[in-house]
């Protein structure tokens, strides 16, 4: 008899913690970054990326803040959509960076796929309560150009259609440039990383000013 008293009141116990969960609100000095090898400073030290630096300086202005850098190289907005959900839970974030399509432009993933695997990563995280801000990237003319076009107008579509924050592109002023591309042509030096953050900064300012 006592048995089953416990077992049913721990029950209980594992019901209102679980309604408490999922009734919390997004912390609201976290931000979390779902990427792919831009922000998961491949070929560079890990300190010297541009999420390093980003979480220093946002750190300085928001002391209680906190970087989760979820960026995986080689990640696609298949990827990042998959692991998504799991991700908003665990860490609750009240902004969601997502970096994602470079990968998928490169190997010419139907633009219909990568807008709807962005909408459903969006919507996610909006539903979540949290700020979503996308940094938008542009693919090389292999494809030709109106998938090049069509590839870099998904980001600011998307940004309006949502209301979301947007970095237009997050390599400009890095791609083309001497000394800020690696010998691949792919992946920003460490030169180029205080630019990459400056991006983002000034993109995450009416977001900021809520935390305040």
């Amino acid at each position: 008899m006592l048995s089953r008293f416990w077992v049913h009141g721990r029950r209980k116990v594992i019901a209102v913690v679980l309604l408490l969960f999922l009734l919390s609100p997004a912390h609201a000095d976290r931000v979390l970054i779902v990427g792919d090898s831009i922000s998961a400073g491949f070929g560079i030290p890990l300190q010297a990326g541009w999420v390093a630096l980003f979480e220093k300086q946002l750190q300085q202005q928001v002391p209680s803040a906190q970087v989760i850098n979820a960026s995986i190289s080689g990640d696609t907005t298949s990827g990042g959509r998959a692991r998504l959900s799991n991700l908003l839970a665990e860490h609750q974030p009240s902004l969601v960076l997502i970096e994602l399509g470079g990968n998928d432009g490169l190997r010419g993933t139907p633009l219909t796929v990568i807008r709807q695997n962005m909408v459903m990563m969006i919507e996610q995280a909006q539903a979540s309560g949290a700020t979503v801000l996308l940094a938008g990237m542009q693919t090389p003319p292999n494809y030709g150009a109106r998938y090049s076009e069509g590839f870099a107008h998904i980001f600011t579509e998307l940004a309006d259609q949502y209301q979301t924050l947007l970095v237009p592109f997050i390599l400009e002023g890095i791609g083309g440039v001497d000394g800020m591309m690696q010998a691949d042509g792919i992946h920003p030096t460490a030169e180029a990383q205080d630019i990459m953050r400056e991006h983002v900064w000034q993109a995450i300012q009416p977001w900021l000013a809520t935390q305040s």
